[in-house]
């Protein structure tokens, strides 16, 4: 998803549409989450630490949280 996300932005510097700006955000936005959700995973998996896969769960808890403050602003994710 990262690859993918930082594709899309060099489109979106060529196309300048804004629909293909909000899908290359939330492609990276979901690339965040994977890798942080995937590092609780394998944590509590192979390390055997039984707190680190709700501790991943909280750190996304910031990124949520931003991109629901500016969802019921009424925010454009991608105002160029």
């Amino acid at each position: 998803m990262p690859w993918l996300g930082r594709r899309k932005r060099e489109l979106v510097a060529v196309a300048n549409t804004a629909s293909l700006r909000a899908d290359a955000t939330q492609s990276s936005i979901c690339g965040y989450m994977a890798w942080i959700a995937l590092a609780g995973l394998l944590m509590n998996a192979f390390v055997h630490f039984a707190w680190a896969d709700p501790v991943a769960a909280l750190a996304l808890l910031p990124i949520v949280a931003k991109e629901a403050k500016q969802a019921l602003e009424g925010k454009e994710c991608c105002s160029s």
